[in-house]
């Protein structure tokens, strides 16, 4: 199942500049997600990180992962924030960096679910690669919550 930019905002609240999924790939409900996001020089956090070295913020990254992580959960269980529900980034853990993402790239987002969801919160185990290269790995926490 392949979901475009359009399809994407009917399943994350996030808009620009702060929506950083642009496009899945695949996606197996309720197992994992492949997503992408297109990394240009005008992205408007380059204009201060760094001036003449541009470097995406690790922080973003995460984000990154984390929307797509949210797809997931959205799309496994069939909601979507027009019906009043929102999916919240409530953690990290064991969150490496292992190569700086750069104008060009093609940041590989992957998300797959950890255990079964308790209480709402969701667990997924994430890769961000680039050019087959690991950029960002760690574990992310997201809790489902109504509006």
């Amino acid at each position: 199942m392949v979901l475009d930019v359009n399809e994407i905002k009917e399943y994350l609240p996030h808009r620009y500049p702060f929506l950083l999924v642009d496009r899945v790939v695949e996606i197996e409900l309720g197992e994992s997600i492949v997503a992408y996001k297109n990394v240009t020089v005008n992205e408007p956090f380059f204009n201060g990180h760094f001036p003449n070295h541009p470097v995406m913020p690790g922080v973003l990254i995460i984000e990154a992962m984390a929307q797509a992580a949210g797809i997931l959960g959205f799309k496994t269980m069939e909601k979507k924030p027009a019906d009043g529900h929102i999916y919240y980034f409530v953690g990290s853990d064991k969150v490496r960096f292992k190569r700086p993402v750069v104008p060009g790239d093609q940041l590989i987002l992957e998300a797959k679910v950890i255990g079964k969801p308790r209480r709402g919160i969701w667990r997924f185990e994430c890769r961000a690669t680039v050019d087959g290269e690991l950029a960002c790995e760690g574990n992310i926490l997201c809790a489902e919550r109504e509006l």
